[in-house]
């Protein structure tokens, strides 16, 4: 059974840092374009940050451009999301995505597995 497994979510202040981690287990993680999504209360659940399986290509919503960074070590099944100079609008659920074969999509449906969230809190 495949698993994600998101970590490093937690409370920070304002212009803070987190690191999240997502550890991936029974799945060819390197032919998986992975994404960062997060939830918002009241909000839909949005890509935050891509990166493909094919060149590494990342993908990044407007609101993080310059703050936060996707990385992935594929001889650790693993992806990152560093996160720097959070604001209180970061915070979120933040969920790691898997997508077979294809680029990023923003479609929640076109993601095959999920991870399970970590609580990010930005206070101001």
């Amino acid at each position: 059974q495949v698993q994600l497994v998101e970590s490093g979510g937690g409370l920070v202040q304002a212009g803070g840092s987190l690191r999240l981690s997502c550890a991936a287990s029974r799945l060819t993680f390197s032919r998986y374009t992975m994404g960062w999504f997060r939830l918002a209360p009241g909000k839909e659940r949005e890509l935050v940050a891509a990166i493909s399986w094919v060149a590494g290509t990342t993908y990044y919503t407007g609101s993080v451009k310059g703050r936060f960074t996707i990385s992935r070590d594929n001889t650790k099944n693993t992806v990152y999301l560093q996160m720097n100079s959070l604001k209180p609008e970061d915070t979120a659920v933040y969920y790691c995505a898997a997508r077979y074969g294809g680029g990023y999509s923003t479609k929640l449906a076109d993601y095959d597995y999920w991870g399970q969230g970590t609580q990010v809190t930005v206070s101001s």
